[in-house]
């Protein structure tokens, strides 16, 4: 990704620098939270709950007398874990998969996109859902791969459709005959070819596993009450709306909306880039 950007600024078209600069901020500040002296984001400052936002507690302090700006930080490493885990467990699913099918012969190609798109038909959310109550007690690690799991169909309907424009090159012939694995082909002949177009699908994912991971935990289906999360934040709203804590609602809200909304430019450039390479 970084060097489609660098190829964007070459070719003169305009980056998203805004989004580029505050995701970084906002990811440096939950990578860098543990190192840096302050507030435990777990103490429970029992005489001070739902306080409002003071010099105190920058950002207030939840009904457990927790401290939201500790919190804050705390818990965006968390839902950042858990989106990159489950993009990358969904992108290696899509492009395994997604180049099979590609290369496979018309019946087993129809069979496996047919199989695609019956689990596209299903809501998400419910998959996850399903897969999760299955799998038992929700961690990071089994959040980050239940979505993964299921999250990867799309990419790979794309990838497929890539390497379905590819597969008679004569370089991919000539591999074949040579008794070249697919790995190999993959690794080679394939990916270089076909990232470019589905980049903008991967950031997008990241988003989009994000956002799953906290509407999980505002369901109350998410990770237990232990572990702190912009979702398990946003878990608090039906309080904050009776009691009229606005800042359990409002500022967790924030942080997660604008890390999707620059998630989402970044992924719009991607797609952009891609295309252009396609028309080159």
């Amino acid at each position: 990704m970084g060097l489609k950007f660098a190829e964007q600024r070459r070719s003169g078209q305009k980056l998203p620098y805004l989004s580029i600069t505050i995701l970084t901020l906002i990811a440096a500040g939950c990578i860098l939270s543990a190192l840096i002296p302050g507030q435990d984001p777990y103490y429970m400052h029992t005489d001070q709950i739902s306080q409002a936002p003071s010099a105190d507690h920058l950002f207030g302090t939840d009904t457990l007398g927790r401290d939201i700006f500790s919190i804050i930080w705390n818990g965006g490493r968390i839902s950042l874990t858990i989106g990159l885990l489950a993009t990358a467990l969904s992108t290696v699913i899509a492009v395994i998969y997604g180049c099979a099918s590609g290369l496979a012969g018309p019946r087993i190609d129809d069979v496996m996109m047919r199989f695609t798109e019956i689990l596209m038909s299903i809501p998400q959310i419910l998959l996850v859902i399903f897969i999760q109550a299955v799998w038992g007690e929700a961690s990071i690690l089994s959040i980050g791969i239940v979505i993964g799991l299921t999250s990867w169909m799309s990419v790979a309907k794309m990838v497929r459709s890539e390497v379905r424009q590819m597969r008679d090159a004569d370089f991919i012939l000539a591999a074949r005959s040579m008794g070249a694995g697919f790995f190999y082909i993959l690794r080679q002949h394939l990916m270089p070819n076909f990232m470019s177009a589905i980049m903008f699908m991967i950031v997008t994912n990241l988003g989009s596993a994000i956002a799953t991971e906290a509407t999980l935990s505002f369901l109350g289906l998410g990770l237990p009450t232990n572990i702190l999360s912009w979702g398990s934040l946003m878990s608090l709203s039906q309080k904050a709306m009776l009691t009229g804590a606005w800042w359990l609602l409002v500022i967790p809200g924030a942080f997660l909306v604008i890390t999707l909304i620059c998630i989402t430019e970044i992924g719009e450039a991607a797609r952009t880039a891609g295309r252009r390479d396609r028309l080159i």
